[in-house]
């Protein structure tokens, strides 16, 4: 099977706002490629042996990629629309934007070697190819993200895991790509977890991992905004754009005294994303940043 891949080159300061604009045209996932990641790590506290010159010395450019389905013909024309709006709305640098095409195989296996255990507050993310010795009550979650987007190590998805206190309680999970939030939400202790996404290879993959992990959910190909399903904790890791589209409908999937951890919204779409579901009635009972990425953890307003 093949993907069409789209790259956009950018600067440092504006990677994730390129990335957020692939979101918002329908990506599922990015990875980032930047030199000055490696040479922050560089001058930390961190002891190197040996560090080639020629890194220390790269440019400013970085590579924001994406890859889209081959019969998806039109993602850069409306990527480089959405960029072209960002840019007009506040400012954004980019450069390029270059197409093509790649195996699944080719681009699973090249994008192994970037993922490495992910410790977060709540559980510890471990990819299946690599060996990892637990430490003694160390909750860990096996993860193949094959081509769903959600390692565990994207801003978004770790202020999430940061985020859960769900113990005893009934989860669902919207766009659960990898399937990594829910499966972290019930062995953490989730009474019964709920996931569902648009996309099918997403809900396989979602399958795969909670089968990998000895986890009981339902995963099934779905839209929130269908169905009558109510949990005590509704998790939704997607963009501002659907965000906004669910505020209208997540309310009457939760149960009363209920929460919904909100995240995916890049800084810049913060404000917005904030005055729709106080609008629609929700307090906003905490705020995470990492880098610049935000997420929130909402109630139900009791006035």
């Amino acid at each position: 099977m093949k993907y069409r891949t789209i790259t956009v080159f950018t600067v440092h300061k504006d990677a994730d706002l390129v990335s957020s604009a692939m979101f918002d045209v329908g990506a599922d996932g990015v990875s980032i490629l930047d030199n000055q990641d490696f040479y922050d790590l560089v001058k930390s506290d961190v002891i190197w042996d040996y560090v080639d010159d020629s890194v220390l010395a790269a440019s400013d450019e970085v590579k924001v990629s994406t890859v889209a389905a081959l019969e998806d013909k039109d993602f850069a024309k409306r990527l480089a629309e959405r960029l072209e709006e960002m840019r007009k709305a506040g400012g954004i640098t980019y450069g390029d934007i270059c197409e093509g095409i790649i195996d699944a195989a080719d681009y699973e296996n090249e994008w192994k070697k970037y993922y490495k255990p992910i410790c977060t507050k709540n559980i510890t993310i471990v990819p299946t190819w690599i060996k990892y010795d637990a430490k003694p009550n160390e909750r860990v979650i096996r993860l193949d993200p094959g081509m769903a987007f959600g390692t565990g190590s994207h801003a978004t998805t770790r202020m999430c895991l940061d985020f859960m206190d769900v113990d005893g309680k009934d989860v669902i999970d919207v766009g659960c790509g990898s399937g990594i939030l829910g499966i972290a939400a019930a062995i953490i202790g989730a009474k019964n977890v709920y996931m569902c996404d648009i996309d099918e290879q997403a809900v396989q993959f979602a399958q795969k991992n909670a089968a990998m992990n000895g986890v009981r959910a339902t995963i099934e190909r779905a839209d929130l905004i269908e169905g009558n399903r109510r949990a005590d904790v509704i998790i939704a890791n997607i963009t501002a754009d659907v965000l906004m589209r669910l505020a209208n409908d997540i309310g009457r999937h939760l149960n009363v005294g209920g929460e919904i951890l909100l995240s995916g919204v890049i800084d810049t779409r913060l404000e917005e994303v904030k005055a729709c579901y106080v609008a629609h009635g929700y307090d906003i009972i905490e705020e995470a940043a990492i880098d610049d990425w935000r997420a929130m953890r909402l109630k139900r307003s009791a006035r």
